[in-house]
């Protein structure tokens, strides 16, 4: 039996105890404990402490200490219950401690898987160009069930979805790429579906947006298709200069159609040499 000597409050931190105590060769600092803790036994001096004692004392000191780090994190944003867990593991908090800080949490309210991913979808929809697919990989790794993640990822509209897609089409098209109008499809398709689009929200987006500035381009007879071929003809006729006539002739159309240039473009361009 330990009797306690001595309670002194921790300069840096006033809300945490040093507790000194004396197991019968003088007193020496023994462990220091939250206020919440220190109220909650009754510690002081002259207090004697079994063995049992000590031992949950310092099971719900570690209690405390990890929901007060879960707090903090928590002060930051909105957080799932795997975040939590893998915070406190980070900490290396044991796993019944964090048990019990999980189901305070959760009995105050302060941990809601749903009400997390619903925020959650509700704010990767109104503030990044992220697509539905992407944004559910990412709540998978927060660990939310396919139950919310169904449920949440219906404020994520296709109307939303489609409206995102066309700006990033009509940005796409502001890069003034010197590609073929194929090639440009294929590189946005791309681009969208590693944005978490799906196909078909991707061609209801290159039909309302893309297709139409391809359109605008070539209005002078394909003049945006023209400057594009005659750009990647221009770095093919310096790797065939070497050849001529009909080889010359196979050797540009085949490297221009396999950029996505139409055969009537490619004679039309050929036309011009």
């Amino acid at each position: 039996m330990a009797i306690i000597t001595k309670i002194t409050t921790q300069q840096k931190n006033t809300d945490r105890f040093n507790i000194f105590m004396d197991y019968g060769k003088g007193e020496e600092f023994a462990f220091s404990v939250d206020s919440d803790v220190l109220i909650k036994f009754g510690l002081k001096k002259g207090m004697e402490v079994d063995e049992f004692s000590l031992l949950e004392i310092q099971y719900q000191d570690d209690i405390r200490k990890a929901y007060n780090l879960a707090v903090h994190y928590l002060a930051r944003r909105i957080r799932s219950e795997k975040e939590i867990r893998d915070y406190l593991d980070e900490k290396e908090m044991e796993e019944p401690v964090i048990n019990e800080v999980i189901h305070k949490l959760t009995a105050q309210k302060y941990i809601n898987d749903r009400e997390f991913a619903f925020a959650f979808v509700r704010t990767q929809a109104n503030t990044t160009d992220k697509g539905p697919d992407v944004v559910k990989q990412e709540l998978k790794q927060k660990g939310i069930s396919e139950v919310i993640l169904v449920e949440a990822l219906k404020e994520f509209t296709q109307e939303q979805q489609i409206e995102k897609a066309s700006k990033l089409i009509e940005k796409f098209f502001k890069k003034g790429s010197k590609d073929s109008l194929r090639t440009k499809k294929q590189k946005l398709e791309q681009m969208l579906l590693r944005k978490g689009y799906s196909y078909e929200v991707i061609q209801i987006a290159l039909e309302d947006a893309g297709t139409r500035k391809a359109d605008n381009a070539d209005d002078d007879g394909g003049g945006g298709e023209l400057e594009a071929i005659r750009y990647q003809g221009e770095k093919a006729l310096w790797k065939y200069s070497q050849y001529s006539g009909f080889e010359f002739e196979q050797k540009m159309k085949q490297v221009l159609y396999r950029k996505g240039f139409s055969m009537e473009l490619i004679e039309k361009y050929l036309s011009e040499l």
